[in-house]
């Protein structure tokens, strides 16, 4: 099991990134590199890639939306060259509320769109000219919006360090979850619950995997939680700080009936829960919406408590396919708690 970090875009991302180079000589084995609608992420990337030497660097995630496939394959193309051969490449559709309202970008096809930038960056990475008559029209014919008609079949100028580069999706929705187990070298789920994520994205997973594209290595998987070592109410206390996350998230992570993370959290059983947090967060009680986030959920989804109890929960993320844990470490000494973890897990 590989041990990975995500890294926070709120506030000064830089500060994070700036103890980066620290947590790899602990023992940590890469980072995400959040964008949403704040910083961009290759930008963050690309100063991780200076600042270190052997960690994987990847984007959690870009919107397939807001760059066209020849900018993801620049932008992948770019990463991985200067981090010498590091950067993974995390995609995801977002959700309607960022892409129509911070990017001005219709909110459609997000399955085709996804297998196509996938094909595309692929294809260019082994410096295949990009065509496509889909979702994308490469090249743009006067049929399709080209003003000139000018447009010809062009491979990338550069030659990419690798000619191949690990792509993940975000998903959650179970086609979106299938889509992934079929086509992607990895898949990153969020909030994951290891005992009942077999209920939300089991058989999607499962139909996914039976079709999976030949010669693709087994799918990995990236997820985890916050960690704290300690003996004690107060270490347990810790998972106080988990809620404001869960109940953003669940509760303001997109408009009522079209928040995907409030399906996860009723597709676990917590439907009642779901629904008054949502109520409450869209209503602006955001203190009370954190409340009703269930303590069984943020224990099950964070790794707290004393040394017996965080490698339990570690062979519970194994025992639910988890091959690279994200983890957020809590204490006075974080390169610590990262390397006690990498050690419970190699």
């Amino acid at each position: 099991m590989k041990l990975s970090m995500p890294l926070m875009y709120a506030g000064n991302p830089r500060e994070a990134a700036d103890q980066v180079s620290t947590l790899e000589k602990a023992g940590l084995d890469g980072v995400w590199v959040a964008e949403a609608y704040g910083f961009d992420s290759p930008t963050l990337m690309g100063y991780l890639a200076a600042k270190t030497e052997t960690i994987e660097i990847g984007s959690a995630i870009l919107n397939i939306y807001s760059r066209t496939p020849g900018a993801i394959l620049q932008t992948a193309a770019g990463l991985d060259n200067v981090s010498g051969g590091r950067a993974i490449l995390g995609i995801g559709a977002s959700g309607p509320q960022v892409i129509e309202g911070f990017h001005g970008v219709p909110y459609d096809k997000p399955l085709g769109r996804t297998k196509e930038i996938i094909d595309l960056v692929r294809r260019g990475l082994r410096r295949e000219p990009l065509t496509s008559d889909g979702v994308f029209h490469l090249p743009l014919d006067r049929e399709h919006g080209a003003v000139t008609g000018l447009g010809k079949p062009l491979k990338i100028l550069t030659h990419p360090e690798r000619d191949a580069i690990p792509i993940y999706i975000a998903a959650l929705g179970p086609k979106s979850v299938e889509q992934a187990a079929e086509i992607a070298d990895g898949w990153i789920p969020h909030l994951f619950h290891p005992e009942r994520a077999h209920l939300v994205w089991g058989e999607a997973l499962e139909a996914g995997k039976a079709k999976r594209l030949a010669g693709l290595a087994p799918l990995e998987v990236n997820a985890g939680g916050m960690v704290a070592i300690g003996e004690g109410p107060d270490t347990k206390a810790l998972l106080d700080f988990a809620r404001p996350i869960f109940a953003l998230y669940v509760g303001g992570m997109g408009a009522k009936g079209k928040n995907f993370y409030n399906d996860v959290a009723k597709a676990y059983g917590y439907e009642a829960e779901a629904e008054k947090i949502q109520d409450l967060y869209l209503a602006g009680k955001k203190k009370e919406a954190e409340a009703l986030i269930p303590t069984e959920w943020l224990e099950a989804a964070n790794l707290v408590g004393p040394a017996s109890y965080v490698q339990e929960r570690l062979a519970a993320f194994r025992e639910a396919g988890i091959t690279n844990l994200s983890i957020v470490p809590v204490g006075e000494d974080p390169a610590a708690i990262v390397s006690q973890v990498k050690e419970w897990v190699s």
